[in-house]
């Protein structure tokens, strides 16, 4: 009996651990998606303060990452984990890697914002950072409760998406580089506009690794680089 009880308190102190690595996750999670917001709105608002704010944000972010990915490192050499719990333990510190990009591209959003605030009152291409920006922060979205439900239907829903954020990437580049062509003068500002969309276009595909990794945990299948 004694033996069982000790078992059983091992095991709940395991469980305990992957919940604790996957709510730090989630924590983080919502982390960046408020970066990603505020980024956005930055641009939409020419609002530099803000803009601030998330690129000292990322500093926080980081730590995060850190933090988490020794969690996980600390998990696996105590419990040495199988099967479905290694496979989240796994998860967990690519996904972290994916949400850490993700801020990294939110505070490039920022900065760009900082300089398009600068450079005056024109809002070429806020249209399309605008559209671009809120279909991948509803991805972003719908990927973190994915994950948060273990839900792989949602998972592969969400996964799709990417499709249209990249055309709709496309259509964004051949309207602005049709712009600076009809008006040289405006190449300085859209470029910085292109570089924000690239930006979104990336996050769209952290987004992406997310819901595969949310597969891999529940169903032990890896569908990355498959059609």
């Amino acid at each position: 009996m004694a033996k069982m009880s000790f078992e059983n308190h091992i095991m709940k102190q395991f469980d305990e651990e992957l919940e604790e690595i996957r709510t730090r996750l989630m924590e983080m999670g919502g982390k960046v998606e408020q970066q990603l917001q505020n980024s956005i709105r930055a641009i939409s608002d020419a609002d530099s303060k803000l803009a601030e704010d998330v690129i000292a944000e990322e500093q926080h972010v980081d730590e995060m990452e850190v933090d988490i990915d020794e969690a996980c490192i600390l998990i696996i050499a105590r419990r040495q984990p199988a099967a479905s719990d290694l496979r989240l333990v796994m998860m967990v510190t690519k996904a972290v890697n994916d949400l850490e990009r993700i801020g990294d591209e939110a505070k490039k959003i920022a900065n760009h914002a900082v300089i398009l605030a600068e450079q005056g009152d024109s809002s070429e291409g806020y249209t399309e950072v605008r559209h671009l920006g809120q279909s991948v922060s509803r991805m972003l979205a719908n990927a973190l409760d994915a994950f948060a439900r273990f839900d792989v239907d949602a998972a592969m829903r969400t996964l799709e998406e990417d499709k249209q954020i990249d055309l709709d990437y496309k259509t964004a580049l051949r309207e602005l580089v049709t712009y600076m062509m009809e008006d040289p003068r405006s190449i300085s500002r859209v470029i910085n506009v292109l570089w924000v969309l690239r930006s979104l276009e990336r996050i769209g595909d952290h987004a992406k690794n997310l819901c595969e990794q949310i597969v891999f945990v529940v169903k032990g299948k890896d569908i990355r680089h498959q059609k």
